[in-house]
Parts: C-alpha cells; structure tokens; sequence
C-alpha cells in the first residue's frame, strides 16, 4: 500500500482502556492523509471518553468516515470479503485482548479483529495495562501467533517529547507507519554519534 495512497478503508476500534485519545488522533490523522476509518466504539469506552476528554461520542464518530455499532456483528467489516486495509485498537483493553485472543466474535469489535486475523491482514493492538500478569502475558502471546501487532504506548523519549500531544503524535505516527501510512508525525531516528573516548 503506498503511503497515504491507502485505497481501502482502516478499520479503528476504540475500547474501554484509558487513552482515548490515542484512537481519537488516529481519527484526526486518518482524515488529514485521507485514508477512510471506519469506526467501532465500545460501550466502555464511551464512558472512557467521557472521564477522559471533553469530547462527546457524537463529536468522536463525526471524525470517521463509517460508523458501526458495537453489536452490530452484521456489519460490513464483519465479513472478509470487505476489503480493508486492516485494522487498529487504540486503546485495546485486556477485555479485548483476551475476546481476540479467544476467538469467540461475540460483539463487533471482536469479530472485526478475528476477520482482520483469519484474511492475513494486519491488526494492531495498543494494549493500555499494566503491570502485566501471566494471562496477560499469554493472551499477548496468543495474539502475536495467531498474526496481530501488540504495540503498547509506551513513549519515545529519543524524541524530546514536550508536550502529551508530542507523546500521542508519535505514538500514532509509528502505528500507521505499520500500514505504510507515512503522516509525518514520527521523529525519525537519525543516529547518533560517540565520541571515541566513550
């Protein structure tokens, strides 16, 4: 897929982690690089929002091109012959973790991400817990071999940050980097250089 050039749509699930604003910015950021999202916003998540931002959940679904329910499991990207370009959770609850994990499709969200897996197509997850216990951990595992991306948000601190923005920009630059979406939010890791005597 060539950058920015994305001729199918993105899938963006936003679940009841805390970070919001993760899955809003890759919202933002989608429509600026015009790359059509298509929406799935979790119930949990709507209280999320509300504890979080100041946004409303109308404001959030108008920055996407499609919306869907969360129980909606007739919706188009439930199917694999909708062509997306895949899939992202921002943020991605151990709740969603482990359904993904599991394989049991029981709401959108869920199904849409066993679709994304089934039809070899990328799914990343931004997993907001922590510290981690082993069933994290496996159900972390179980996703990694079944073909998803597991991508904590965790900051690049080589970028100077100043600013949460600058935090949650690049974050979401490296995410979509993963799609071949170059939204030249990312600071590029040019290298550095040590002197002799170090």
């Amino acid at each position: 897929m060539p950058s920015n050039e994305a001729t199918r749509p993105l899938i963006v699930g936003i679940s009841g982690a805390s970070g919001a604003i993760y899955g809003i910015r890759m919202l933002e950021i989608l429509r600026e690089v015009h790359v059509e999202a298509h929406l799935i916003i979790t119930r949990a998540a709507r209280l999320t929002l509300a504890s979080e931002t100041n946004l409303k959940v109308s404001d959030v679904e108008k920055l996407a091109s499609v919306v869907y329910g969360h129980q909606d499991i007739a919706a188009a990207c439930s199917s694999g012959s909708f062509m997306t370009a895949g899939m992202v959770i921002a943020p991605c609850s151990v709740k969603t973790l482990s359904e993904i994990a599991a394989c049991p499709g029981g709401n959108l969200l869920s199904r849409a991400a066993d679709v994304t897996l089934k039809e070899r197509r990328r799914l990343v997850l931004l997993l907001r817990e922590t510290p981690l216990h082993l069933g994290h951990i496996r159900s972390m595992q179980a996703v990694t071999e079944a073909g998803a991306i597991v991508y904590p948000p965790v900051p690049a601190f080589y970028a100077r940050p100043a600013s949460v923005e600058d935090i949650v920009d690049h974050t979401v630059g490296r995410v979509l980097d993963l799609f071949d979406i170059d939204a030249k939010l990312a600071v590029r890791w040019s290298g550095m250089h040590l002197s002799s005597g170090a």
